[in-house]
């Protein structure tokens, strides 16, 4: 467990707020596209159909609003509210991403909240806990692992 949780400064809190919406639930649901969609059950997927979630990084005052359509996430304006609301530290998030926390342990901290519908909430916690995510490693982004990899897939065709 980390005993010691960082949380981001307010003033990079009150900086990164200031960014639009949008863009960053676009880039989230394209990220949660390639690590997630393909992996979810057709029930979970018939589950999640038409509903409106959030994810909130509270530290960092961003909030990505996104939803299940058409076999895939989507990015979406969400002025209404949402059905399911996760919210959590960036810092937190990425313990979770990295499966170096259990979100139980965080939850039961009053690290991370869920609001909203609660049978959407155990949908989306059972799920993520049923796939097996690989760890996410920030070194396969470094400039020489991504030229590798595309070298490697040069040289198949």
């Amino acid at each position: 467990m980390h005993a010691t949780p960082y949380t981001l400064p307010k003033p990079v809190g009150n900086l990164l707020s200031l960014l639009p919406a949008y863009p960053g639930s676009f880039l989230f649901v394209t990220g949660l596209n390639l690590a997630l969609a393909k992996n979810l059950a057709s029930d979970v997927r018939q589950m999640l159909l038409g509903k409106k979630l959030r994810l909130r990084v509270t530290d960092a005052q961003l909030v990505f609003d996104f939803e299940w359509t058409n076999d895939r996430f989507s990015a979406c304006q969400n002025k209404a509210g949402a059905d399911l609301t996760i919210s959590a530290s960036a810092h937190d998030f990425v313990l979770l991403a990295r499966c170096e926390e259990d979100p139980d342990t965080l939850f039961f901290n009053r690290r991370l909240a869920m609001e909203g519908d609660t049978e959407l909430g155990l949908l989306v916690k059972n799920t993520i806990d049923a796939i097996e995510l690989s760890v996410f490693n920030l070194d396969q982004f470094k400039p020489a692992q991504v030229l590798a990899r595309l070298k490697a897939r040069l040289a198949q065709h």
